[in-house]
């Protein structure tokens, strides 16, 4: 039987670990930042210390045959973390976004078992392990926080490739990288062109710079900023 001061300890290491994984994801402007990863370690370490001790606090006899499964507690954590997780993932058109959010978000229910389980220094080395996967493995994916994708979805009232690449400049000239192209023309009596692009925005270029930015020019008539799909 634990001591009411060695619980408090294995649940505030498990807060505080599963914290340093909620800071870096905030750190990345993750939509589930440090208080929802520190809440996620701190309850699955308080549930793995109530499935291994809440036995104890029962005042069972010797002889009442009481058998008691330590592990069913702990297990279920695992399997309901899968619906907090399945709330991080993020589907727009063929992208999915928040996966690695939701696997840190596993990890850290794993973090905080391990702490309310006993084993320190596991904890500890699953949260550094965890924290070079966000980190330093980060730098071999094509990812860049100080670049914004966003999909441009501009109507011009004039259908020709001139004012197309006049558009295309006044967007490059804000220091954005075209990912890609397309563009629509009608060919009734409405001579327009609609031009879709996907472009990567350095993070100091907000969307009303943008707009302020296509307006400018000649000949536009309407124009959609959103996430690319």
């Amino acid at each position: 039987m634990l001591s009411h001061s060695e619980m408090l300890l294995r649940i505030t290491l498990g807060a505080v670990l599963g914290g340093v994984i909620g800071y870096e994801r905030g750190r990345h402007r993750r939509p589930v930042g440090l208080r929802t990863h520190l809440i996620v370690a701190l309850a699955s370490a308080t549930f793995m210390i109530v499935s291994s001790q809440f036995a104890y606090y029962q005042h069972f006899g010797r002889q009442d045959g009481i058998e008691v499964d330590a592990s069913r507690i702990a297990a279920s954590v695992v399997s309901a973390i899968g619906f907090l997780a399945g709330g991080a993932i993020l589907r727009s058109g063929l992208s999915v976004h928040g996966l690695t959010t939701a696997a840190g978000l596993w990890l850290v229910t794993a973090i905080g078992l391990c702490a309310g389980a006993g084993m320190f220094v596991e904890s500890t080395a699953v949260t550094g392990m965890g924290i070079v996967a966000l980190t330093v493995l980060r730098r071999f994916e094509d990812k860049d926080d100080r670049m914004k994708k966003r999909r441009v979805s501009i109507v011009l009232a004039d259908d020709s490739e001139a004012s197309a690449r006049a558009l295309v400049s006044a967007i490059t000239d804000l220091g954005a990288v075209v990912l890609d192209f397309e563009y629509e023309r009608r060919l009734d009596e409405k001579r327009r062109m609609t031009l879709t692009l996907d472009v990567a925005l350095p993070a100091s270029v907000t969307v009303p710079n943008l707009i302020a930015s296509v307006e400018k020019q000649p000949n536009v008539k309407r124009i959609r900023v959103a996430l690319p799909s």
